[in-house]
């Protein structure tokens, strides 16, 4: 059989930590920035780790880890 290829969107959104967890980019910050609070914007930068079991369906479903 051959290997199961991993979601390549899936591949552009999330990464693997070393142990094992799932990071994934902030939400909430493609438009409507003018009805966002400054402290919303701030707290949404960067990555965040995602939640286990939200996790545990991407590492399944789309990255086969």
């Amino acid at each position: 059989m051959p290997k199961m290829k991993t979601k390549s969107g899936a591949k552009k959104r999330f990464r693997i930590t070393g142990s094992g967890k799932v990071k994934m980019g902030q939400a909430g910050k493609r438009h409507g920035m003018i009805k966002r609070s400054n402290k919303f914007i701030r707290n949404a930068r960067g990555m965040t780790i995602m939640h286990e079991s939200d996790a545990k369906k991407v590492l399944t479903y789309f990255l086969h880890g």
